[in-house]
């Protein structure tokens, strides 16, 4: 390796933004990469069009696909036209899988993102510092770890977090101060605005699935697929598949007992829920207003920009 290469890597949401832009104030120049999934919100990859207009080029990172079958591909290329990414890697890799990722099972971060990055990085003669946007307040597990170390399996990679003890108000602050939008899904409600939607999400973000009938299309035919090919296996190897696998595992346990998978139709009609989902709300608002609030875009969900705000 000869030269020193600093890549930021670029997610669209708040704090991978303010860290490409607090690299700029620092006078470091730096690479962006945004590892595709192919299953993103359409608003992310406008926003992500609209970066480069303010930081300048971001690089797309594809995954590789797996080989499916033909008659199962016809059945994808049908839910990757819905979800308007074709090839998705996100769908090919839960149907070749037959499995959803989980928060147990987060094999999407490891096939979606970390393996294209490295492949993305053997390419280049260079020593890299990866730049993350990871803040210690966010959780945790996030606030024990380092603000530099290298990467595991790859020594020639420095991970570097120089956000890791910047608060919110800093975050948007910096959005300000260079007069820079937020992804519009913040101000919708979402906490993050990676995959569309995360295994993670929370009820606002659950919420809004409901209006986008074409992706709560490909959910379904995604989870009946996944559920047909995951019980063949299973037949196969002379076993009983108890629960078919869906996208969300249950977000609620009971005296009855917890249904370990929910289709994606109980789990939207949760998100409208109170009370520990035994009352649906006829108003229901996650987080949106507390979004535009954060923004200082209460009057203005999808309005201009931080820095011409009112």
């Amino acid at each position: 390796m000869s030269d020193l290469l600093h890549v930021a890597s670029v997610s669209g949401g708040k704090d991978s933004v303010a860290m490409c832009l607090h690299l700029q104030e620092l006078g470091i120049e730096h690479q962006r990469v945004f590892m595709d999934t192919g299953w993103e919100h359409p608003d992310l990859y406008a926003h992500l069009d609209y970066l480069e207009t303010v930081l300048g080029p971001i690089s797309r990172l594809s995954p590789r696909l797996p080989e499916l079958e033909p008659e199962v591909l016809r059945d994808v290329e049908v839910i990757e036209a819905l979800v308007g990414a074709t090839p998705s890697a996100f769908v090919r890799w839960t149907v070749y899988k037959a499995m959803f990722p989980s928060r147990i099972r987060r094999w999407c971060t490891r096939e979606l993102k970390v393996r294209p990055f490295l492949r993305w990085v053997d390419t280049l003669d260079a020593d890299i510092v990866n730049a993350v946007g990871i803040r210690a307040a966010e959780s945790s597990s996030r606030s024990r770890l380092p603000e530099r170390e290298l990467m595991p399996g790859a020594e020639h990679i420095e991970v570097w977090r120089p956000l890791l003890r910047w608060g919110e108000t800093d975050v948007i602050g910096i959005h300000k101060r260079h007069g820079v939008r937020p992804c519009p899904l913040y101000l919708q409600g979402s906490n993050r605005v990676g995959c569309w939607p995360c295994i993670q999400a929370n009820k606002a973000e659950l919420y809004q699935l409901r209006d986008d009938g074409r992706r709560m299309t490909a959910i379904r035919l995604l989870e009946s697929l996944v559920a047909q090919l995951a019980h063949a296996r299973a037949e196969a190897k002379g076993r009983t598949l108890v629960v078919s696998p869906t996208l969300f595992q249950s977000p609620l346990r009971s005296a009855a007992g917890r249904r370990p998978c929910w289709p994606i139709d109980d789990i939207v009609l949760w998100a409208s829920t109170e009370r520990g989902g035994r009352q649906i709300s006829l108003n229901v608002s996650w987080g949106r207003e507390a979004g535009c609030v954060r923004w200082g875009m209460c009057d203005a969900p999808h309005g201009p920009s931080v820095g011409g705000a009112a």
